[in-house]
């Protein structure tokens, strides 16, 4: 299956360099540990106090910024975090929270009203399927997860676990060692603790399991959905920059125009009783498109303008190609056959107007 973008973007053809984008917060390379000393240096006591604690157990943390340390992957925690920002938390006495321990946790929806009444400092992630405590101390963290974990298991209720928890740091307090202080006492899911959710979009894809070849209708389906939504999203990008006119309004048809077509080809495969597959083949289109848009991102004014326009003659173009030449091929119904058809119409439309809009183009425009 030929996954070419509906949107590329040819670097050679419209002579623009892509500058790989330089990240000047998170480093590839992990600075040393005098560098990181001196990052830590300028942060207020407090965090300064949770990120030297951290690097004593943990030692150099994987990301490092002016802002935060983050340590991947160090014994039960999937993520360790110290920011150099506190934020005032009361519970179950007044101090201020910089440490943030995430497991790897799945939440069920059941339990997400309880578990943000028990505290405010617990977050979860249910789509990541990630449990995430943040407070002073490691343990506090430690005893806000195991508490956590009391209440998903029916152990305890959101009131309950509150009041434990007071008594827990009490004990702590007084040197007692309790056990939800000092290890977990649970162990964490890693394996799927994630949870992706399900549509709700009538006839939307579904992502296809297991075996990944050519799937008929399905995946024409899921093909041409991909190519729409594509389209939509370079579109949107578009709408957002200070183009001429004509060429805003060519982005707007393309929103509008794809967006039906996307509603159309949903609203048939409920038709035609074919839940569209979003398949590997579907999900690189997917990545591709975005990749390649990703470059026109940054152009600004005619530059971004020639380049979207180009990017959609070519776009367009394989498009076609993929209609005529695999999709129309691979359909198996009908109706889906018909609906190619007039999809390919409009397409050819979409680059008969690109083309012209080129044409009229004059280099050197200034905003």
């Amino acid at each position: 299956m030929n996954t070419q973008s509906i949107c590329p973007y040819l670097v050679t053809v419209l002579g623009l360099a892509v500058i790989s984008p330089i990240n000047t917060v998170a480093q590839a390379t992990p600075p040393d540990r005098a560098a990181i000393v001196k990052i830590v240096e300028g942060w207020p006591n407090r965090p300064k106090l949770g990120a030297n604690l951290m690097l004593v157990k943990y030692g150099t943390p994987q990301e490092v910024t002016s802002e935060k340390l983050i340590w991947h992957n160090q014994g039960p925690f999937k993520r360790i975090t110290v920011t150099k920002a506190e934020h005032p938390h009361n519970f179950p006495m007044p101090h201020m929270d910089y440490i943030e321990h995430t497991i790897p946790y799945r939440v069920p929806a059941d339990k997400s009203a309880a578990l943000s009444t028990y505290d405010g400092s617990l977050t979860f992630d249910r789509t990541r399927g990630e449990m995430s405590a943040r407070c002073d101390l490691e343990g506090h963290n430690i005893l806000t997860l195991n508490l956590a974990n009391d209440i998903v298991t029916g152990k305890k209720n959101a009131e309950e676990a509150r009041k434990a928890f007071g008594q827990i740091v009490a004990e702590d307090m007084m040197g007692k060692d309790p056990p939800y202080v000092m290890a977990l006492q649970f162990t964490p899911t890693k394996d799927d603790a994630a949870f992706a959710d399900k549509p709700v979009i009538p006839g939307s894809p579904v992502r296809a399991e297991g075996d990944s070849r050519a799937k008929g209708d399905a995946e024409v389906l899921g093909l041409l959905a991909a190519v729409n939504v594509n389209q939509i999203v370079a579109a949107i990008v578009a709408e957002q920059k200070k183009l001429r006119p004509e060429v805003a309004s060519y982005a707007k048809t393309l929103h509008k125009e794809h967006g039906m077509n996307l509603d159309e080809t949903l609203k048939l495969g409920q038709k035609i009783n074919v839940t569209p597959l979003h398949t590997t083949a579907v999900d690189a289109l997917r990545r591709k498109g975005a990749g390649q848009l990703a470059a026109l991102v940054p152009l600004e004014a005619d530059k971004f303008e020639s380049a979207y326009v180009a990017a959609m003659i070519m776009g367009h173009t394989e498009v076609i190609g993929m209609i005529d030449n695999e999709l129309l091929k691979n359909a198996e119904s009908a109706e889906l056959k018909k609906h190619l058809t007039a999809t390919r119409m409009h397409v050819s439309t979409h680059l008969e107007a690109a083309k012209k809009l080129q044409s009229g183009m004059k280099p050197g425009r200034n905003d």
